[in-house]
């Protein structure tokens, strides 16, 4: 059982949310790792609770596919399939692609000025080489282009797949090479909107979000999950 994963706080959260959340972000994040067994006492100790709203979280997990349930050894963190990842990047294809293009049509100068900020805010967690730090600067930098796009339903279902994508972002930003693909692809879209070339920066996201497919299958032919 790993003992690095932090202990999420919130005092006005309830505390099987509380444990849900702490064990979900600790998977998404990789600090707890796949194939490791999920142990309620030594959870339950770590927490400072009881062994029911644990196994409530595990439970939950299990449904959202992030935890398997084993016969005669119980849990343990899942893996990342290709199927799982493939569902999840087509899908993602499908909705940043109409994000690009929706923001292509909206964007204003005050949205390029966060965009650039954004860019370079990626560059730099790239340098400083925090993997949790790399995939939160990933995130917001499209998250802007969602937000330029203006299309309330697209950037729920956008939201709906951040905390899936968290865990593949962990995962290929692992790569130093895909690292700087990445920095090299932002720059590409934030200059397509600049120098307003569609065709350009839609080819750039198909792109982006391809390779990325690309580096995590590659990682998962080389690891054990």
């Amino acid at each position: 059982m790993s003992s690095d994963f932090t202990v999420i706080r919130d005092e006005y959260m309830p505390l099987r949310e509380l444990v849900f959340t702490t064990l979900r972000q600790a998977i998404l994040k990789g600090e707890l790792q796949p194939g490791e067994r999920l142990m309620e006492i030594q959870l339950a100790e770590k927490m400072g609770v009881s062994r029911t709203p644990i196994r409530e979280a595990i439970r939950k997990l299990a449904e959202e596919g992030l935890v398997t349930l084993i016969p005669r050894k119980g849990a343990v963190v899942a893996g990342i399939s290709k199927k799982m990842l493939t569902d999840v990047l087509q899908v993602r294809m499908t909705l940043e692609k109409m994000a690009y293009e929706c923001a292509f049509k909206n964007i204003t100068a005050a949205d390029l000025d966060r965009l650039s900020g954004k860019e370079k805010v990626f560059e730099e967690a790239v340098r400083e080489g925090d993997l949790v730090r790399i995939a939160e600067a990933d995130e917001s930098f499209h998250f802007v282009i969602y937000d330029a796009a203006d299309n309330d339903k697209l950037k729920e279902l956008l939201n709906n797949l951040r905390e899936n994508m968290y865990r593949y972002r962990m995962e290929y930003s692992k790569d130093i090479d895909t690292r700087k693909s990445l920095i090299e692809e932002h720059r590409q879209i934030f200059d397509s909107f600049v120098k307003g070339d569609f065709s350009r920066g839609l080819s750039v996201v198909e792109r982006h979000i391809k390779n990325q497919e690309t580096a995590v299958l590659n990682k998962l032919s080389q690891e054990t999950f």
